[in-house]
């Protein structure tokens, strides 16, 4: 995993709220040129990711800790204990870092985890699980990470990096038509054009304008089965719109070409995870 400039700077800030002016307990009670060694463990079955981001937040407390992978992000882990890593180092910035870094490990696993929970529901589909931009503000590269991790797939991670006319850009252009010239007279083949439609009429404009992909919104399971028919594979489909695990199979079931779901990351729950002083 690639750590760029904002992961740090989201690592700095995370360990500034957490560490304040000083740790009063850790700097009391541990002397200063005590080393120590403990074990990280994920208390449940997971699919783990984040373990670069462990890494990452123990060095920039201090350079000397060393932080060695037991496992390897996107592995599956089931058993009820599962020791990932192990962190060696002055015992002091273990103890302070420790919060920090578990919480970015517990985030990013649970979405790992609930991902691949979702992808498994699309086994045999051949359909394949999107996310959305529905992240946590400054967590986006990680959380789309954690995504990849669990076994779906990112959709655009901003919005700069491809077109997507969503349903009030079609409302303040006055119509689908209208949108896509704009959008082409502007930005021309750069950029791939996805438009979103929330009824079969919007759709039938949409495939006479060619776009790349077609967003269907909101829309219940005969409809759905409509419109695959109406496209007959002229363009790539994407379902979206409320969407739950257990939704996923029998929308994929109508033929559409990929599912996007918010939920991966904006309902995910972080998974348990701890840390153990083994050796002082």
């Amino acid at each position: 995993m690639y750590i760029n400039e904002t992961t740090k700077m989201l690592i700095r800030m995370a360990l500034a709220e957490d560490i304040g002016r000083g740790d009063c307990t850790t700097e009391s009670v541990i002397d200063s040129h005590l080393h120590a060694q403990a074990l990280i463990f994920v208390k449940q079955p997971a699919r783990i990711a984040g373990l670069p981001i462990v890494e990452a937040v123990f060095s920039e407390l201090h350079p000397e800790v060393n932080v060695h992978h037991l496992v390897e992000d996107g592995e599956e882990l089931k058993s009820e204990k599962n020791v990932v890593c192990q962190v060696e180092g002055p015992a002091r910035a273990l103890c302070m870092a420790e919060r920090t870094a578990l919480n970015f490990l517990g985030r990013l696993t649970g979405i790992a985890t609930y991902t691949s929970l979702a992808v498994k529901h699309l086994e045999g589909t051949g359909t394949q699980l999107l996310d959305t931009r529905k992240t946590t503000p400054g967590w986006r590269l990680l959380e789309k990470y954690a995504v990849k991790m669990g076994g779906g797939q990112n959709h655009r991670y901003g919005l700069d990096d491809m077109v997507l006319i969503k349903d009030n850009h079609i409302a303040i252009c006055g119509s689908i038509t209208s949108a896509v010239q704009k959008v082409r007279a502007r930005v021309g083949m750069s950029f791939k054009i996805e438009v979103e439609v929330d009824t079969l009429e919007q759709l039938k404009e949409a495939l006479e304008l060619e776009v790349d992909m077609i967003l269907l919104d909101n829309m219940d399971i005969p409809t759905l089965r409509q419109a695959v028919q109406l496209t007959d594979g002229r363009v790539e489909l994407e379902a979206s719109g409320n969407m739950t695990i257990h939704r996923l199979a029998e929308v994929a079931r109508t033929g559409v070409s990929y599912i996007s779901m918010g939920a991966l990351t904006h309902s995910a729950s972080s998974v348990d995870v701890g840390m153990e002083i083994v050796f002082v």
